[in-house]
């Protein structure tokens, strides 16, 4: 048996070489292919994982975006109650009523209720939720001034409770869009920081793993020159637009408001259609009547101070506390008396900080800035005339629709100041309701346009909801120059900034191609130009 086993192979000794090498080669030559394939889909996986990683900071940072507005809007709704005391106004004209009505009081029930004006409207719908302050109220023994009219004070009620809620309405927009614009060039560098951390050759021994580890520890090696005190100097500078800035915004909106609102008694009947072009007339004044004259309108003023005022922000905010080398001079002015012992300490001319500030500047003064606060704009006037005060105050609202401020304010599901250009048709017969009655929801709306201490803010959460351009522009921003960053990191890698100016920033493609795409495009441009140079390396 063994012997015939022993002639067999030694006859087909030649075949079964052949067939164990084709065997061999086979399945080497499958292992090969296994092991290739299998590489593919784990670098498919990697990709995929980090790629949705990236889309879930980007949406992080947005939602924080929104977080930091509803934190930032107390102080300045504080700030615009204390300028604008409406309830002030209120409680005085309630006085004069009073007093009017005790003095008729002895000539009978007819006489008192013949009042006009200002009287015909119950003074208690201005205080209804309204939040009032104490400090609004005159004290019983501070009558340094000259007591007003009934008719100033209803002048002045008109025009402050208007100028109230507007100023509130461009100052919580123009918060916003500086917002995401701040959080977003800081978020761009964690970008880039993570892309780089997950794009690195694994440490020997977890080649065949995928690392999760979360890389913003903010530590020196990973934060590329983005340390924590030059991002808490520069997320600082939105105070000025808390504190400086809405002061001159409420200036201009008051200039306008004067102009339209001016000559209109409080007892006068007006439309919806009316109400619309007048909500439109003030914004012609205050942004430009004009597409040209709206491109034309720099905010940039009125949201970051002038170069000459930046250190002197940073103190008056405390985030810098100066220590003067000698005792305070009182002859000098302001806070010039700081600029001998802190200026060798503070410097904003170069460095990270500058470039922070003057991408932010160029940023504001884009085009694209323009048309997001436009529309912005036209969501939140379109919510408070359309939604608030027609809802609440018109009869039969279906039937107003064609003619209702949404329509004539925006046009298009996303409210748009281009309709100004455009002429709204009176229709006879239409409901009319006192100016008084309006101011009063306008009064209450004003809380609710700054409402910060108690989420979600209904003009916030509508404007989100409605503007997609302002996501777009966050992902331009978010995405841009980070090719240039990569390089100077390189370089550089203890020293750079992370950070260059706006030559590779298009905005103006938002709103060219629809938004979704467009973020999609931008986080996936993002991620090929980031790790294509590091991709090959493993």
């Amino acid at each position: 048996m063994i012997s015939a086993t022993r002639r067999w192979l030694r006859r087909n000794r030649n075949g079964i070489a052949i067939g164990a090498g084709v065997i061999g080669a086979t399945y080497l030559a499958g292992q090969y292919v296994l092991g290739k394939i299998n590489e593919a889909r784990e670098r498919m996986q990697m990709d995929r994982i980090a790629k949705d990683n990236i889309r879930r900071r980007f949406e992080q940072n947005q939602t924080d975006c929104t977080i930091t507005v509803l934190a930032l809007l107390p102080t300045l709704t504080e700030n615009v109650l204390d300028e604008l005391p409406v309830e002030q106004l209120t409680h005085e004209l309630q006085q004069k009523k009073a007093e009017r009505l005790a003095r008729a009081s002895g000539e009978g029930k007819s006489e008192a209720s013949s009042m006009q004006d200002g009287d015909t409207v119950s003074m208690s719908s201005f205080q209804t939720g309204s939040f009032v302050h104490a400090s609004q109220y005159p004290m019983e023994g501070s009558q340094g001034r000259p007591r007003r009219t009934k008719a100033q004070l209803w002048n002045e009620l008109k025009v402050t409770s208007i100028t109230r809620a507007f100023t509130l309405i461009y100052c919580l927009s123009l918060l916003t869009i500086l917002t995401r614009i701040q959080l977003n060039l800081l978020g761009r560098l964690n970008y880039l920081s993570s892309v780089i951390s997950l794009t690195q050759p694994p440490p020997p021994g977890r080649a065949n793993s995928i690392s999760l580890e979360d890389h913003d520890d903010g530590n020196a090696n990973t934060s590329f020159g983005n340390d924590f005190e030059t991002n808490r100097r520069y997320l600082t500078f939105s105070w000025y637009l808390l504190h400086k800035g809405y002061i001159q915004i409420m200036a201009k909106v008051r200039t306008a408001v004067e102009e339209v609102f001016g000559g209109i008694s409080p007892n006068e009947g007006i439309t919806a259609t009316r109400l619309s072009d007048l909500v439109l007339a003030v914004r012609k004044h205050v942004e430009g009547g004009s597409e040209q004259e709206r491109y034309a309108t720099r905010w940039l003023q009125y949201m970051l101070p002038p170069r000459e005022e930046e250190e002197a922000v940073l103190i008056e905010s405390g985030v810098i506390t100066p220590t003067p080398s000698s005792p305070p001079d009182p002859v000098s002015e302001g806070g010039s008396r700081w600029t001998q012992s802190t200026s060798a300490r503070i410097d904003t001319s170069t460095g990270p900080l500058r470039h922070l500030l003057d991408e932010t500047a160029d940023l504001i003064d884009s085009p694209t800035f323009t048309r997001i606060h436009t529309i912005l704009l036209g969501s939140m006037f379109s919510y408070l005339i359309d939604t608030k005060v027609i809802q609440q105050l018109y009869p039969q609202p279906a039937t107003l629709q064609p003619h209702s401020p949404s329509s004539s304010i925006s046009g298009t599901p996303h409210p748009r100041i281009i309709d100004l250009d455009s002429a709204v048709t009176v229709v006879p017969g239409e409901p009319r309701v006192k100016l008084a009655n309006i101011l009063a929801v306008v009064t209450r709306q004003a809380h609710a346009i700054g409402n910060g201490n108690n989420p979600p803010n209904e003009y916030l959460s509508t404007a989100e909801a409605e503007v997609k351009e302002l996501e777009a522009f966050a992902a331009v921003i978010y995405t841009s120059n980070l090719e240039q960053s990569l390089e100077e990191t390189r370089r550089s890698p203890s020293t750079a900034s992370g950070l260059k100016g706006t030559d590779g920033v298009a905005a103006s493609d938002v709103g060219t191609v629809p938004v979704e795409e467009m973020i999609e495009s931008k986080l996936e441009s993002a991620w090929t130009k980031v790790t294509e140079p590091i991709l090959p390396s493993r």
